[in-house]
C-alpha cells in the first residue's frame, strides 16, 4: 500500500500550488492532510463547513473536491493577498463562501451558526477560541486540525502549546478524539 498514490487531486492543485510557490506561500497543508480531508468531507452530505486559516487554497479545494453539491463551505484567513490565489482558482463555485478577516474578531459573529465540519488550521480556533470553536459543531460534527507533530517552522516553545492543545482536547467530556503520528500529526474529534 503506498498512501499517497491514487489521492483523487482536485484539478485546481497544480495551478495553486504554482500561485503559491511564485508567492512565496510555503505553510501549505500535506497532501496525506489534504486527502484526508477531502474523504471526511463526503462523509457530511449536505453539510455546513468552516476552514479557519484558508492560505491560497489548497486544503479548500481538497475540502470542496470531497462536498457534495448541497453542502456549503465558509474559509477564512487575514491575508488578503493569500486569498486572491484561493478566488482565482475557486471563487466560481457557488459551494464557496470566501471571508478575508481576522479570525479573532470574527469568532463572535459565528456564534449563531452550527457546522458539521470544522477544519482548524489557524491560531484562532486552535490555539484562541478553542471552546468557541467546538461550541459551533452540530452533534456528530467533526473537528480537524494538522500540524500536531513538530514542525521544521515552530517558533520556540510552540512544542508546549501543542502538548497542552491535545491534552485540553483529550479532557472534555463531549468529544471523541483520535491522534494520528501521520503526515503532520492529526487530531480528528467527534461532537457528541
Amino acid at each position: 500500500m503506498n498512501d499517497l498514490e491514487n489521492l483523487h487531486e482536485p484539478a485546481a492543485i497544480k495551478a495553486i500550488l504554482a500561485d503559491s510557490h511564485q508567492a512565496g506561500f510555503n505553510m501549505l497543508s500535506e497532501p496525506l492532510t489534504c486527502a484526508f480531508l477531502q474523504t471526511l468531507a463526503a462523509s457530511k452530505p449536505a453539510g455546513n463547513f468552516l476552514e479557519l486559516g484558508s492560505g491560497t487554497g489548497l486544503s479548500t479545494a481538497w475540502i470542496l473536491a470531497g462536498m457534495d453539491a448541497e453542502s456549503r463551505l465558509m474559509t477564512i484567513d487575514n491575508d488578503e493577498s493569500l486569498l486572491q490565489i484561493l478566488r482565482r482558482h475557486l471563487e466560481s463555485d457557488p459551494r464557496l463562501t470566501v471571508v478575508c478577516g481576522d479570525g479573532d474578531e470574527l469568532m463572535p459573529s459565528l456564534a449563531n451558526q452550527k457546522f458539521d465540519f470544522i477544519f482548524a488550521d489557524a491560531w484562532p480556533g486552535k490555539y484562541r477560541f478553542l471552546a468557541e470553536t467546538l461550541s459551533l459543531l452540530k452533534p456528530g460534527g467533526i473537528y480537524i486540525i494538522d500540524d500536531m507533530l513538530p514542525q521544521a517552522n515552530w517558533p520556540e516553545g510552540h512544542g508546549d502549546k501543542a502538548k497542552q492543545l491535545i491534552c485540553d482536547l483529550e479532557k472534555r467530556s463531549d468529544l471523541r478524539i483520535v491522534k494520528m503520528s501521520w503526515a503532520s500529526g492529526l487530531v480528528l474529534a467527534v461532537k457528541l
